[in-house]
């Protein structure tokens, strides 16, 4: 099982666009046959140091990340995610099941 990690640190940062990213990423959920499980989560400490959304996001292998990762529906979120994002951090690790 491969885990994929991802945080965002959003341009604009009021709650209301941080729920509209939100549920924006979850929309992937069930369209892209690669990803197995999908969790997004805002932050709820807003200090400094963190990010305003985490996704946790499961494949079965490296090789089904990658086909994710080119997946139409996953490019569409890309390009709204470069519009919404001021920046990010990913961490990409095998796990247990």
């Amino acid at each position: 099982m491969l885990t994929h990690i991802v945080f965002f640190k959003l341009k604009n940062r009021e709650q209301d666009n941080i729920r509209h990213v939100r549920d924006t990423l979850l929309s992937m959920k069930g369209r892209i046959p690669e990803l197995l499980e999908l969790e997004v989560g805002a932050d709820i400490v807003r200090s400094a140091r963190s990010f305003d959304l985490a996704l946790v996001s499961k494949f079965k292998n490296l090789d089904a990340m990658q086909a994710y990762q080119v997946h139409p529906v996953h490019q569409e979120i890309i390009a709204f995610m470069r519009e919404q994002t001021e920046s990010s951090a990913a961490v990409d690790y095998e796990s247990e099941a």
